[in-house]
């Protein structure tokens, strides 16, 4: 994949609540469980198929992940929904404590993280979360690019019967996957090839790592692109080939830079093959403001990502 339309966005919060309810009609174990979020869940439809299948615990996050492990221990397969900076920063312990620690088979999903809730400010931008579940053991953390991969995601966590932390981007989306996508821990998929820099990217950000590949590629700069949807574990064979065959690595993530994307792959990077490194993401308590503007603020955008990458070049 070279380019994308980025004039067409999918709502991937869409894409979730069709496929679980989908499902949720193959699988009878499959229960939903949310904190007063059926609206900005888009568990409406979820709520009217199942009735008995939905347990809104109210706003009592620990509650709800707590309920959700003991619904898992009984036999059925919970999909906690919640906005990430409250599913995360609320139920840190009992997602740690009873479900990481019982290895149970919880899927929670954080919805609308990032900087999703904009001009909400800091208490409802979820930055930190990447952070605290990659800290978090046997925890697996995705963050899907695109409505296809979002499924894909549901699926391989429902299979597999782990504990399993994803993120439910708010903020449309173009398609970045290829037809037939899947999500697979510990894999990268690299959408276009490149030997100048790589350009590691996730979630909301790969769209706009390929839109940053374009205007390099304008300058006579090939940029690689890799879609990192799965955040723990790394991909560690691709960034090492990254690290090797190209001068370096832009790691691009909405996210706070300590612990997240960058994190990751800086820890690869410095214990294989060393190689020169910038990590875009947020760098503090965002300021209120608009998503895009938000996204101008911390040069997570196309010509933000592509104006790193050429430093990065220039200064090798």
């Amino acid at each position: 994949m070279s380019k994308v339309d980025s004039s067409v966005g999918f709502d991937c919060r869409q894409a979730f609540a069709d496929e679980l309810e989908k499902m949720a009609r193959e699988d009878s174990r499959i229960v939903a469980v949310c904190n007063d979020s059926v609206g900005s869940s888009n568990l409406g439809a979820f709520k009217k198929a199942f009735p008995n299948r939905l347990v809104n615990v109210g706003i009592a996050e620990q509650n709800m992940v707590g309920v959700a492990a003991g619904l898992a221990n009984a036999g059925m397969r919970p999909f906690v929904c919640a906005a990430s900076p409250f599913l995360t920063g609320r139920a840190l312990e009992q997602i740690k404590a009873d479900v990481v620690y019982s290895n149970f088979p919880v899927v929670l999903c954080g919805m609308s993280p990032g900087m999703a809730y904009a001009e909400l400010g800091p208490t409802h931008h979820s930055i930190e979360d990447l952070a605290w579940t990659r800290a978090i053991g046997d925890l697996t953390v995705a963050v899907p690019a695109d409505p296809d991969e979002t499924r894909a995601t549901m699926r391989w966590a429902l299979k597999s019967g782990r504990p399993c932390f994803m993120r439910i981007g708010r903020t449309k989306v173009p398609a970045v996957s290829r037809e037939g996508v899947s999500f697979e821990p510990g894999k990268f998929v690299t959408l276009r090839e490149g030997k100048d820099v790589t350009i590691i990217a996730a979630g909301t950000m790969v769209a706009r790592a390929l839109d940053a590949a374009s205007f390099l590629s304008e300058g006579g700069i090939e940029a690689r692109v890799i879609n990192a949807a799965s955040i723990k574990p790394v991909d560690v064979q691709t960034v090492v080939a990254a690290a090797k065959e190209t001068k370096g690595i832009v790691t691009v993530e909405e996210a706070i830079v300590y612990g997240g994307l960058g994190s990751a792959i800086s820890e690869v990077v410095v214990q294989t093959h060393p190689t020169r490194m910038r990590i875009l993401g947020v760098t503090g308590l965002a300021p209120t403001g608009s998503t895009n503007f938000l996204f101008e603020y911390f040069g997570l955008t196309g010509p933000g990502i592509a104006k790193a990458a050429l430093e990065l070049i220039e200064n090798a």
